[in-house]
C-alpha cells in the first residue's frame, strides 16, 4: 500500500519529533486533529507507527516485507526487461533447438522484422522432434504458438502484472511488445521480454537491500 503525501509528511513529523500527540501532529500540520484520524489509522496497521496513552505516537518504520512488497510494486516492465531470443519463422526446428540451448532461455519468440508471429518453448521443441526425421527441413512456424494466442505485456505494466500474467496463464516468459499501425494492420513490436527468472531476481534484490 503507498503512502499518501500527508502520511508521509506525519511519518516524517514522528520520526523527528516522537513521541509526539495527535494534536501536536494535527498542529503542525494545520488541520484538526479528526483530520488525521484515518491516517493516523493506517501508519499504525502498517507499522509506521506506533501509539503509547499518555505518551502519543512513536515512529517505528515499516516492516522488511512492507518495504520489500512497495518496492516491487513500484517496478515497471521496462525497468526490467532483457533482450529478447529471437528467430524467424523460417528457422529450422534444429536451428531453433539448437537456439534455445545455447542462448540458455526457455522461449524464443518468433519474429518477423521484429513483429512478434509467435513463440516457442523448450517443451514445445521436445514435442516436435520426438519422431522428426526432418528437423533441419521443418520450418519453426509450423509449430509455433501463433500471436493470435500470445500472451504479451507491455513496457508500461507494472512487473507485478506482468508476474501475476505468468501465474495465470502458466507461461515462463512474456514477450514485452509496443502495439504499432503498419499498413493498417496492428501489428506487435518486440522491445523485450520478461521472465520468471526475471521476477525472482528482482524480489531477490528488493529483499536484501
Amino acid at each position: 500500500m503507498k503512502l499518501s503525501k500527508r502520511q508521509e509528511q506525519i511519518a516524517q513529523i514522528v520520526r523527528e519529533e516522537g513521541p509526539v500527540t495527535g494534536s501536536a501532529i494535527a498542529e503542525h500540520l494545520e488541520v484538526t486533529r479528526s483530520a488525521l484520524r484515518s491516517d493516523l489509522s493506517v501508519l499504525t496497521m502498517l507499522g509506521v507507527l506506533d501509539a503509547r496513552p499518555n505518551v502519543g505516537y512513536y515512529y517505528v518504520g515499516l516492516s522488511k516485507e512492507t518495504q520489500t512488497a512497495e518496492r516491487l510494486k513500484s517496478f515497471l516492465v521496462s525497468d526490467v526487461l532483457s533482450q529478447a531470443v529471437v528467430v524467424n519463422g523460417d528457422t529450422s526446428l534444429y536451428d531453433t533447438i539448437v537456439t534455445i540451448f545455447t542462448e540458455d532461455v526457455g522461449t524464443i519468440l518468433v519474429c518477423d522484422d521484429s513483429y512478434l508471429v509467435g513463440v516457442v518453448s523448450r517443451k514445445d521443441l521436445l514435442r516436435a522432434s520426438m519422431g522428426q526425421t526432418d528437423s533441419h527441413t521443418m520450418p519453426i512456424s509450423m509449430i509455433m504458438t501463433p500471436v493470435s494466442k500470445v500472451i504479451t505485456v507491455e513496457p508500461t505494466d507494472t512487473l507485478v502484472e506482468a508476474a501475476q500474467k505468468m501465474i495465470d496463464y502458466e507461461v515462463d516468459c512474456l514477450p514485452v511488445i509496443v502495439r504499432e499501425d503498419v499498413e493498417n494492420k496492428k501489428r506487435l513490436k518486440v522491445v523485450g521480454r520478461v521472465s520468471k527468472t526475471t521476477v525472482a531476481k528482482v524480489f531477490l534484490e528488493c529483499s536484501i537491500h
